[in-house]
């Protein structure tokens, strides 16, 4: 996708201000990469420093963006002669991007062309080039346009960073992801006008389960209780490196094969340690089940590896949870039914939930059993997936996620 975007003069000062810890026009870039826009038309005042625009050329989270920089050129898009100057570099179709309105890539994306040229142009529009030739007047229309903040003056910064922070999370949250991020969104806000990363969050979070699953080791119903807050603490970490990661352009295929990481190793050691407890507790018995369900854990977690890597990118790991859902939303079989009903156990944002009742209502136990046979029909479920799906679909037949 094109885009054009005109940077005004006397704007020197508002590009570089930080937006959730990334400069201004950084940001607006780097939200139009990820939605899609490989070509930009930039119009460059001449009073503005060439080193802010050579900073975000600079910017790994604008790599890939390919420039035709216009300097010392006024141009008005309410004019159909500005239009009509460069029409000769006009895709057919392309994007209007203000330089200082702050969105999200999903809601770039999600733009559909309009039908008439906008009143306003302080919001992104997609524009067909025979619209501008055939009607240069503005139209009138209903549609309210891409979801944002204009950025005009300091206060409208405090504005646009709760807006990214309420719309960090992803398109498939379900009803507990939607309510730890609520949780989690103060201090996600706090870590973006500080230094420290995704992958600094994800260790913090793997401390913390750390510290959970020797709680449960200790075998008493305060240590348990203990345990669980731990637990669900480390869980709200999980969704911070997350919308961190997402709010400054940090994401790469090591930090969500980092997330995986300390995920299953949380697991692993939670699981251990309330074995060892209840262990302590009630004898042998609950040693099968332990046994039963670290077995599953460590299958699930091969096996899925294994299936990520067949189906999806490797530079898009992130997307294979989106595809799964997919695949299993198609497929009609009594497995497929099975396996979207015990979700509770593989995704973390969903498990703190429930381990922390059962275990504040005695029911460490039964959750323990549960979480046995929910481990090991989760390794059964992708394993049937991989045999008789990745025959009927492939990568390319699955939308990528959002």
């Amino acid at each position: 996708m094109q885009a054009v975007m005109v940077i005004p003069s006397k704007s020197e000062a508002m590009l570089t201000q930080k937006v959730a810890g990334v400069p201004l026009l950084v940001r607006v870039l780097a939200t139009a990469v990820r939605a899609g826009v490989e070509d930009l038309i930039l119009f460059w005042p001449a009073d503005a420093n060439p080193a802010i625009w050579d900073q975000c050329v600079g910017s790994r989270a604008s790599q890939g963006l390919q420039t035709c920089k216009i300097q010392c050129l006024p141009f008005d898009p309410r004019k159909s002669s500005s239009w009509a100057a460069i029409s000769s570099l006009l895709d057919d179709e392309f994007l209007w991007l203000p330089w200082n309105f702050v969105t999200t890539p999903r809601f770039l994306r999600a733009i559909k062309p309009s039908m008439v040229l906008p009143l306003s142009w302080e919001k992104p529009v997609r524009i067909q080039k025979d619209l501008i030739n055939r009607s240069p007047r503005a139209g009138i229309s209903t549609d309210p346009g891409v979801d944002g903040i204009s950025i005009h003056a300091s206060n409208d910064i405090t504005r646009a960073e709760r807006f990214l922070v309420v719309n960090s999370g992803k398109a498939t949250d379900g009803i507990y992801s939607t309510f730890n991020r609520k949780l989690s969104r103060p201090f996600v806000r706090m870590l973006t006008h500080t230094g420290v990363t995704a992958n600094m969050v994800t260790v913090a979070g793997l401390l913390v389960g750390i510290s959970s699953a020797l709680m449960y080791a200790r075998g008493s119903y305060p240590a348990y209780v203990a345990g669980a807050i731990l637990f669900f603490i480390s869980g709200l970490i999980d969704e911070m490196d997350g919308m961190l990661a997402r709010l400054k352009f940090m994401e790469s295929a090591f930090g969500t094969w980092f997330e995986g990481f300390a995920d299953n190793a949380t697991y692993l050691l939670l699981f251990a340690g309330i074995t060892t407890g209840l262990y302590r507790q009630h004898g042998k018995v609950e040693l099968i089940w332990g046994g039963a369900l670290i077995v599953g854990c460590v299958l699930s977690v091969i096996v899925v590896a294994l299936q990520r890597k067949t189906v999806t990118d490797p530079t898009r790991p992130h997307e294979y949870s989106a595809r799964m859902n997919r695949w299993m939303e198609r497929d009609s079989s009594l497995i497929s039914r099975v396996a979207r009903q015990i979700h509770i156990f593989i995704k973390k944002g969903v498990a703190i939930h429930y381990v922390l009742l059962f275990t504040v209502f005695g029911g460490l136990s039964l959750f323990l059993q549960i979480a046995a046979i929910s481990a090991n029909l989760t390794w059964a479920a992708v394993y049937y997936f991989t045999r008789r799906l990745a025959r009927t679909y492939t990568t390319a037949t699955v939308p990528s996620a959002i």
